[in-house]
């Protein structure tokens, strides 16, 4: 199932280009610096993975888009920073020299390795469910990397209710086939386009495939540029694409 456009019933808050002043506060979750943005007596909520990059303004915005965007669905938002303050460095990407490929990759093998991350999301869901007794059901989304630790989780015994994965990375057409929530894919015109074609094929539930193919990977996240007007208009589109999934789905 493939959408070509977003129905979103909700209205995405005006984007800012720059010099963004975030709504939420940080809290500690499982020893974490966490994001914490939306009003606290929703009774939905969303766990959101960063890309490699962590903590960056157009990130923090997205999640206040998602908290904020609809008045009349409101979701609380926690975006946990599962680098522990050593994000990587954005000068690294794109890899187009020996020395950022290996950074790059010494990065992802370290810090950035799946299991790492997989392990600490229940006790992340726990500690913040403590906390927030008025949160009833939960939906994720991530960005690049973040879209890998989303595809693994959204399987058997799943926490979440729908997920979303954006310009993702590592895309595997075996995790598909084990997804069993309402998942939405948005891939950027540098995801490998075979991949998410066999991902497609493979996923068995309710889900969107929606391509964004004069966008940079991550530019829902760190790597996007808002000054340019069409990226920012994306931007919005991708925003309000993903919380009208995450209202139909929850």
């Amino acid at each position: 199932m493939t959408s070509t456009q977003s129905e979103a019933c909700c209205s995405v808050p005006p984007v800012v280009s720059e010099g963004y002043k975030p709504k939420g506060d940080y809290i500690t979750i499982n020893g974490m610096k966490t994001y914490a943005t939306g009003s606290k007596d929703a009774k939905s909520a969303i766990l959101v993975v960063y890309d490699i990059f962590g903590f960056f303004p157009q990130t923090i915005q997205g999640a206040d888009i998602l908290a904020h965007g609809d008045e009349e669905r409101p979701y609380q938002v926690f975006m946990p920073d599962f680098f522990d303050g050593k994000p990587a460095d954005i000068s690294w990407y794109p890899p187009d020299t020996k020395e950022k490929g290996e950074k790059l990759g010494q990065f992802f093998k370290s810090s950035a390795a799946p299991p790492k991350t997989l392990e600490r999301l229940p006790k992340v869901l726990e500690e913040i469910q403590s906390q927030r007794s008025s949160i009833k059901q939960w939906a994720t989304v991530g960005f690049c990397w973040g879209g890998k630790i989303v595809n693994l989780t959204s399987q058997k015994d799943t926490p979440w209710k729908a997920a979303a994965s954006c310009h993702p990375a590592m895309v595997d057409a075996n995790d598909a086939a084990a997804t069993t929530i309402p998942f939405a894919m948005l891939p950027s015109k540098d995801e490998p386009k075979e991949d998410v074609e066999k991902w497609q094929q493979n996923i068995k539930v309710k889900n969107i495939v929606e391509w964004f193919p004069d966008q940079v990977h991550g530019f829902m996240a760190a790597r996007g540029d808002l000054k340019d007007p069409n990226v920012k208009k994306e931007y919005e589109r991708a925003y309000k694409l993903v919380l009208d999934f995450f209202h139909e789905h929850m």
